[in-house]
């Protein structure tokens, strides 16, 4: 299986379980891979035979903006199931970083990794 990765797409949501992250909103970074067969569109050159990048990035976008919820592990879902409806894409490994969480102590950064495929 080929992989199509798009990394750092940076949107701004409101989720999270406390009011404040709800009103104030935070930025979220995605990072996707997405697993699919290439060689047709390759041996084309034809964009109709793969998965638009930069469609995907807006659809990942959208719903990083779009309806909060309260756990980065179901902003991953969402955005997973997104992907999966493009033909073609038989998997996606979805990184959502959350840089501006709401921890007491120095850190980088927090992530959740989840991987979903069509089958």
């Amino acid at each position: 299986m080929d992989r199509v990765a798009l990394r750092g797409l940076k949107a701004r949501g409101h989720h999270g379980v406390f009011a404040h992250e709800r009103e104030e909103g935070q930025t979220f970074i995605v990072d996707l891979v997405l697993g699919l067969d290439t060689r047709a569109a390759a041996a084309d050159d034809d964009l109709t035979k793969t998965v638009h990048y930069g469609v995907v990035a807006e659809e990942v976008v959208a719903v990083v903006q779009g309806e909060p919820v309260d756990l980065i592990e179901t902003l991953a879902e969402r955005i997973a199931q997104q992907c999966l409806k493009h033909e073609g894409v038989q998997e996606v490994e979805v990184v959502v970083h959350k840089p501006e969480a709401p921890i007491t102590v120095p850190f980088d950064d927090v992530t959740i990794t989840i991987t979903r495929s069509s089958a």
